[in-house]
Order: structure tokens, then sequence, then C-alpha cells
């Protein structure tokens, strides 16, 4: 899909040629291994003010060193959410250090406690090593939610992009282990295919387009390719979604992931399961962190944490019983 300037949000059309520039523009994931683009570098040193935020070291099941961000409201919520945030980055790169300012309005709204997690990039390991992280998060979010001061039937999974991505990752991989019952997720315009779409074929959108988008899941997926790539790393592939959580989300309808999503979404509503979905009008991938003084980034978002109350107050998911 090649994006005119016609096809832009016209408030998105100034900030969408900055972020390119500072995002390094279609090089981006082409040398990941020197290190995360200017604008995400600068994410990383944004201050966590009004929370608590502290750092837990857990430990993987190879024996090696899991960092995650814990950050929860100033004054306890009794029985608050518990909400695993994963970071985006196309898999390759990113930081959950710069998270605060995407779920700090999660926190003030319900009191959330939030978990989220310094998984592998790809350019430090291929898929699975980012969901396997993730799922070590999820179990020990899961084991300590209670102390946290959370309720352990309220776990929630959420993240942009390729957090999205591993969002929806997760949700399956939870489901068919069946360890951990996730009350919904929230994978926002979610990276979920490797395979083209009419939107990510030559797309030319800011931020991320279709050179982005091959060069980032080629580093994901490492020596998979074709029909050996599962849906765990790539669940617009998965076929059965049936028994996922209630989901929410939106995506820009001139970036590279808006078909994907719409087509994750149909196929959730085609297995039962309650969605609530958006398409914001001439927006590129991630315009409402990049430019959140836009005025679709403000409804967008407004959107978002409306639904989010709505769900936390209106699901949750008693963890099994490990008995049985």
């Amino acid at each position: 899909m090649r994006v005119t300037k016609d096809m832009i949000d016209p408030s998105l059309r100034l900030p969408g040629r900055i972020v390119d520039r500072l995002m390094g523009g279609t090089q981006t994931v082409t040398s990941l291994r020197k290190g995360d683009p200017t604008a995400l570098k600068l994410l990383k040193y944004l201050p966590a003010r009004g929370i608590r935020r502290y750092e837990v070291t857990v430990t993987r099941p190879d024996g090696t060193d899991l960092r995650l961000i814990v950050m929860a409201p100033l004054t306890p919520v009794p029985d608050a959410p518990a909400l695993l945030w994963i970071h985006g980055g196309g898999y390759a790169f990113g930081s959950p250090d710069g998270e605060a300012v995407s779920v700090r309005p999660m926190i003030d709204a319900t009191g959330a406690v939030v978990v989220s997690p310094d998984y592998r990039r790809s350019s430090q390991a291929p898929y699975p090593a980012a969901l396997d992280d993730c799922y070590t998060a999820l179990v020990w979010l899961r084991e300590n939610a209670v102390r946290l001061g959370a309720g352990d039937d309220r776990i929630v999974v959420g993240g942009v992009s390729a957090g999205g991505g591993l969002t929806a990752a997760l949700s399956l991989l939870a489901r068919d282990r069946g360890e951990v019952n996730i009350a919904f997720q929230c994978p926002i315009y979610p990276m979920i295919d490797d395979r083209p779409t009419p939107s990510s074929t030559d797309n030319t959108a800011p931020v991320w387009n279709s050179v982005t988008n091959r060069n980032a899941w080629r580093l994901y997926l490492g020596d998979l390719s074709g029909d050996d790539v599962p849906a765990y790393a790539a669940p617009g592939r998965a076929t059965d979604l049936s028994g996922l959580p209630p989901t929410i989300t939106f995506v820009g309808s001139i970036e590279a992931f808006h078909d994907e999503t719409s087509a994750y979404v149909d196929a959730l509503n085609a297995a039962g399961v309650p969605t609530e979905f958006r398409v914001v009008p001439g927006a590129w991938h991630g315009f409402d962190a990049a430019a959140p003084w836009t005025r679709p980034a403000k409804e967008a978002k407004a959107w978002f944490l409306e639904r989010f109350v709505e769900y936390t107050a209106r699901y949750r998911a008693p963890q099994p019983d490990p008995a049985v």
C-alpha cells in the first residue's frame, strides 16, 4: 500500500516526517545490533513520576536472569488488576524502562500493578527467546499477584507493536498450556503476521514500512520460514482462536499492520471472543506514542482507556487449580 500525503491525517504529517528521520527511515532494522534508534533511546529516560517503580530479577528455566520492571500506584488499590505490559520495538529493540508513560493512565484509572519484562530482543536471540521470557514473567506474575496487591484472577496482558504480537502469542501459549488464565488481552496494533498482506506490501507510511517490517521478521524468525513458522511466532497464522481472552485493540488505517490486525479481530469475533476494535483514520504506526498531542492520538488513547476500565470491571479469570 503506497501511502500518499493526502492519506495521512493533517496533524500527523509533520510528526511522521520528524519521527521517521529520528528512527532512521527504512534503514532502522538493518543495523539493529548496533543499538536502538535515537528516538527509542530517548524514550528510555522518560521519568516515572507519581508511581512506585522498582526492579525484580527472576530466573529463567536455563538459570539466567530476567529483569522485570514493576510499576504501581503510590497508594495501593485493593484487588487491583495485574497487568503484564510488553514493550514494542519490532522484536529487535526497545526496553521496558520507558514504559511508565504508556502505563501511567491505566495505573491512575484502575490502580493496576504493572510488570514489564526486559525480554531478549531478536538482535540478541531469535524466536522463541522473547516469548519464553514473557511466559516466565507471566508465571511469576500469577505467583506473586496477591503479594503485589493485585488479584490473581485479574491478570491482563498487553503491549504495542511487537509487544502486541507477543501479547497475542502469549495468550495462545497460556491457553494451550493451561497454567495461567488471562482475564483479557490488549494487543495494540500488533505485529502478528510475517506473511505479506495488502497493507504491508509496498507500504511507504512513516515510522514502520514494508522494508523495516520485512527485515524485522527475518531477524526475529531466524532460520524459520514458510510453513515452518508456528502461530506462537506469528499469531496471525493461528487457525483456532477459540478460548482466547476478551480483547481490546486499535490500529491506524495506513500502517502496515492494518490488515493483519483486522483479520485477527475478524477471527476472534468468529470464534466468539468478546472484542473491541477501532481503526484510526490517517494514522501511521505508533502515532499515539510519538505524537500524543494530536487529535487522533488523544481520541485513540481515550477510547482505549475507557475500554480498559470497562474490561477490568467486567472480566475475571480465576487461576487453574494446580492440583487438578
